[in-house]
């Protein structure tokens, strides 16, 4: 039996609190091992924009209902020790949902201050997957070229631009977009949105 993958998912300070909850769920709804990270400042904007306070350790408030902590390691922010800051732990793929531009402009910058930014460089260096999901817009030039820096290096950008072919009924439907395309990206299933099908008449 294969083993479940595991995933470092880093939540930066960036509008988008929903995005990086439902990738959780999505996540571990997908039978993934999840290593979490949440920067202060994204534990208050979840707090802001979706009423949940989270210290950093309990997950609980984060699952969805019914749903099993036991392949979830939480990590503090401050913590460059902790496994996932060694390629031989990080595990196949590292997220950023949401990037913050302060993210963005230290992981451009070869930056590893945190544990967020180090995954990433270590990710970058070891050749693993990194999946940077900037909300910000408009953006500005140097943010441009901080993102071109990112995909160059072999980065996946993923804006969380959702689409509107499946016919969103809630906020919550475009949420689930930006996210099933992020699990897509690591070719994990997931059932909240059907694949196109050609559109109306094949």
């Amino acid at each position: 039996m294969t083993p479940p993958r595991r995933i470092f998912l880093g939540v930066s300070g960036a509008s988008g609190a929903p995005y990086a909850l439902r990738t959780l769920q999505m996540l571990l709804a997908a039978g993934a091992q999840v290593d979490l990270v949440y920067s202060p400042t994204a534990r208050r904007v979840l707090l802001e924009e979706c009423g949940i306070a989270f210290d950093g350790r309990d997950p609980a408030p984060l699952l969805a209902p019914g749903q099993d902590a036991r392949a979830l390691r939480c990590h503090d922010h401050a913590n460059v020790g902790a496994p996932p800051a060694s390629g031989t732990a990080l595990g196949e793929a590292v997220l950023i949902v949401p990037c913050s531009l302060t993210t963005l402009a230290g992981i451009a910058g070869g930056s590893a201050g945190n544990l967020i930014e180090r995954a990433a460089q270590v990710a970058l260096k070891e050749g693993r997957r990194l999946v940077v999901v900037p909300r910000e817009t408009p953006l500005g030039r140097t943010h441009l070229d901080q993102l071109s820096r990112l995909a160059w290096a072999g980065a996946t950008i993923l804006p969380a631009s959702p689409g509107f072919y499946h016919r969103p009924q809630c906020v919550g439907d475009l949420v689930d977009h930006v996210c099933a395309k992020i699990l897509g990206v690591l070719g994990l299933p997931q059932r909240q949105i059907p694949p196109w099908d050609g559109g109306v008449g094949g």
